[in-house]
This record gives structure tokens, sequence and C-alpha cells, in this order.
């Protein structure tokens, strides 16, 4: 019998869960970090000299990027650069997320099931607790911006992905802020977040984030925003963080979510300048508020009219007036680790995918019990663009319902732009097996189904006035449903070719290991 969510925090590290999954023992990063290293192949370090500006991503664009990134890229290993220039004793780590695989391993789960996991665990959440600040490493150190040699361009070592960057971004900064008329309404997200000055950042908010919803509320009663960015996390906080309404809806905590992974609580501490929470075993802490009313142009300090390369891969303009977050103090961990990502990889796509897959998985089971079998948000679409969706249809009213799905995944994941529908014998994680359905399952004027004029995601260049004359903003676009599914009537038409069930360990150890 399933035990109650107020259950989970007895769960031991190493022991199955009652949900069904493992959970390793990792309660921050360098748990996390520690963890990694019992598996070969997946964490390196080096202790070469590397520039933050621009080589860093360079480099690992070519060791383990992946994604949408301009090939040639790879899967890799997470990597730390334990030298960094002009930032002596920094570290920057790149890449945790990066490998659905690396993932399974740091939540406990196998690859093929996150979506699943991450689903129960939306639906067995953990809130976080509070602990005493003298309990939080996240304080062990502290620079406070009223100190005249206060500079976060010289603490910290915000990588660029290109030499055309607006300029230093923090890449993975949670941001952790609330209601200005309720503290208990926390709502956390990542954001772009560029480096203006000595004690400045700009923050891009894409719409409908909530944190944003709350800035407004503030801004209009002429108040300063109070907010925590969080860096170097257990994995399990970004990944949950990434859930977005309608299954995290407004007023939903996501670090419940990472409770419900681990099944233990997020612990949160007091910030030690504003009246906000912070993590407290993050690597690191900038602690500030988004000022009222003040816009500052994103490229102010470089020109290059550009920003950063983001999810669908590409650079995009630089906004013209974005709201300022004035930095009150950085706390840190000694010896702290920032941790970053290259913009259009993998990385990405596991943070805003997985979570993405749960939200559908849950949404189908609960409307259409016993079709949708599993989901994936393909590396093509950076984690929110495509996906696809594996039913196994069980009479001839399955067809309708399967088409149903898709719309039910396009409604429950607004930035969803393209849905792939294939059969229960198709791996949803091969491409070419599903682009094999689409060949052989599929029909183009027969099986296409199209939903114009629907709002999707500002990122993506097709979705504009210039690109589509039809559409009057920016973010709007027509979605997709591909239904190469085989109508049940026909499915003993469409059987694939059996073959025999044999095992191939004996004929090639050196691939498969050897026969137990």
């Amino acid at each position: 019998m399933r035990k109650k969510p107020t259950d989970f925090h007895v769960l031991v590290p190493g022991e199955p869960n009652p949900l069904g999954w493992t959970v390793p023992p990792i309660n921050d990063l360098r748990s996390a970090i520690d963890y990694l290293k019992r598996f070969p192949g997946e964490y390196i370090e080096t202790d070469r000299e590397v520039d933050p500006k621009a080589q860093l991503a360079g480099v690992y664009r070519h060791i383990g990027a992946g994604g949408t990134v301009m090939r040639p890229t790879r899967i890799g290993p997470a990597m730390t650069f334990n030298s960094v220039k002009g930032y002596p004793g920094s570290r920057v780590l790149v890449g945790l997320t990066a490998s659905r695989e690396r993932v399974g391993r740091l939540l406990g789960a196998p690859a093929r099931d996150l979506a699943l996991q991450m689903g129960e665990a939306r639906k067995n959440i953990v809130p976080p607790v509070m602990v005493e600040r003298g309990d939080a490493p996240c304080q062990e150190v502290v620079h406070r911006a009223d100190d005249p040699g206060f500079d976060l361009r010289t603490l910290l070592p915000a990588p660029t992905n290109t030499p055309n960057d607006a300029g230093p971004f923090f890449c993975l900064g949670l941001v952790l802020g609330s209601d200005p008329d309720d503290r208990n309404n926390v709502d956390v997200t990542i954001h772009r977040l560029c480096v203006q000055g000595r004690d400045e950042l700009s923050i891009f908010f894409a719409p409908g984030r909530h944190i944003d919803a709350f800035r407004q509320k503030a801004e209009a009663a002429g108040k300063p925003l109070p907010v925590s960015i969080n860096m170097g996390l257990d994995p399990a906080i970004p990944i949950g963080a990434c859930f977005e309404a309608p299954t995290t809806p407004f007023g939903f905590d996501e670090l419940c979510v990472a409770g419900g992974l681990r099944g233990r609580p997020v612990e949160l501490v007091e910030c030690l300048t504003v009246a906000q929470k912070a993590i407290a075993r993050a690597e690191i802490v900038i602690e500030g508020e988004i000022l009222p009313n003040v816009r500052v142009k994103e490229d102010q300090n470089s020109g290059t009219g550009l920003a950063m390369p983001e999810f669908p891969g590409y650079v995009g303009p630089a906004n013209p007036a974005l709201p300022v977050i004035k930095v009150t103090a950085i706390t840190t961990r000694r010896n702290p680790i920032l941790q970053t990502l290259v913009g259009p990889g993998e990385e990405h796509v596991s943070l805003a995918g997985i979570p993405t897959e749960a939200s559908i998985y849950n949404a189908c089971s609960d409307a259409l019990p016993g079709l949708v079998r599993n989901v994936y948000a393909h590396s093509a679409g950076g984690g929110k663009f495509l996906a696809v969706v594996q039913v196994a249809k069980k009479n001839a009213g399955d067809d309708g319902n399967t088409r149903q799905a898709a719309l039910i995944a396009l409604a429950v994941y607004r930035e969803l732009k393209n849905v792939i529908l294939v059969d229960e014998d198709v791996d949803l994680f091969d491409t070419n097996d599903v682009l094999w359905a689409m060949q052989t399952r599929f029909s183009g004027d027969m099986d296409t189904i199209f939903v114009p004029g629907v709002a999707g995601h500002v990122l993506d260049p097709s979705q504009s006035p210039e690109y589509d004359p039809r559409v009057s903003t920016k973010g709007t676009t027509t979605k997709t449903i591909f239904d190469c599914t085989v109508p049940f009537k026909l499915k003993e038409h469409f059987v694939r070719a059996q073959f025999e069930e044999v095992d191939p360990r004996p004929y090639a150890p050196e691939l498969f290991g050897e026969e137990k």
C-alpha cells in the first residue's frame, strides 16, 4: 500500500521508496558529484585554466553539451573546471544533467521511467522546512553589497556562452520569490540573469511566469520584490522547479516536488539582507530586490545587440528594457562551485523536458486511464516544443482517444508546439524508430491535425508576425499533431517482423557483458 506523503521523510537513502525507485544519497550539489564519481564516464574535472568568456562553453560543446547546439557536439560527462581565468580559487561545473541516463542515476530511476517518477513526485509532494542560519551551509561566507570592495563581477565567474553574448550570465540561477502580501505563496523558477554592474543584474521573464506576477504586483504598489538567486543545488531541485501551470498552478511551491523526489523536505533559511528565504544547502546565494519601475537594456555593456543562445538553438536579440535586481549580498559555502549550462544544450532538455513529460503523462492518465504508456519531450525541441506520446490502443474508440491525448498534451503544456503519436511497439526514445512510424503509419493529409493561432513561446523565431503574417504577436503559432499510430481495426496488418529472442552476450561479451 502506498504511504502518505507525510511518511516520506523516514525514507533511508539507498533503499527503495514506496513508489518503486531508489533514493540516492544526495542532498546537495557536492553529494551529487560524489555520487556520480561511482559511475565511469559520468563526471570529469580539469585543472587546465579556462576563460569563462566563451571559452568554457566552447570547450564543453565538444565534451558533452548535446541538445540543439550546432554540430559537432555530443552527450558526454559532467565537467568541473578547477582553474578559471581571473577568478583564483573558483570552480565552475557544467553539464550535471546534460544526459538523460545521468539524470536517472541522480534521481534513482531508469532513464525511460523519469516521466513516471516525476509524475508520482508531483502527486506525492513534501513541503520544504526552515533551518536556523547556523545550520545553513550557504551562509558560511558572506559578502555584503554595502562593503566598498563588493563587486559581483569579480566575486563570481559568470560565463558567457559565445563571444557575442550581451554579457556574463548566470544560467542556472533558481530565483525564489513570494507574493508581496503573502510570503507563504512562493514560486521558484530559472531565469536569464545578465550581470550589469557591481551590484546589478537584469532578469528576463518569459510570459506567464509566476514570479513576474509577484513583481508586477509589487511594482504597482511602488515596492521592490525581495528575491534570492540560488545556484549549485541538489539536481532534484531545479528539475522539480521546471514544472509549469496548470500542473503547478499559481500558489504552488515547486520545491515540494523536489521533496517528493527525495522523500525528504528541501531545507530553507532566512536571507541575511532581504525578507526572503534561500535554499540552505546551495553553493551560492545572491540576495537582492527587483526594483520597481526600473528597466535596463540587456546589452548596455557590450552593444552586441544579442542576448545569449537559448534552448531553440538560436541567439535572440538583446531585450531593450528588462527589470533590474539590485544585489544586497552574496553568501556562499566555503570554496563554492558555480553551476552553469550551455544554453541550447541537453541540460535544458532534461530540466524542462522531464517535467513536461510528467505533466502530460499525469493529465492523460487522469483523463484516459491506461491509454498513454510514456511521453518523451524530444531533444530537438529543447524539452519544450516537441513531445512523442506512446499509446496502447485497446479498442476502436481509442483511435479518437489517441488524438484526444494529443490535445490534452497541448492544453497541459502551453509551450508545446508539435506532438507525434506512436504505438506501443515503437521506441519513443529512438528517433529513427519514431521516423519509421511516420513513414509507414502516417498519411499527411489524413493524419495531421492543425491547431492555429495558439500561444507558444517567444523564443521560437518562427513564432512571430515577421515569419507568419497571420499572427499578431510573438509567441503565437500553429500547433500540429502527427498521428503515426495504426488504426485499431488494422493492427493485425501492421505487425513488425518478430525475431527470435536470443541472448547475445555469449557471442559479443565486449558489447553486452559476460553471460550471467
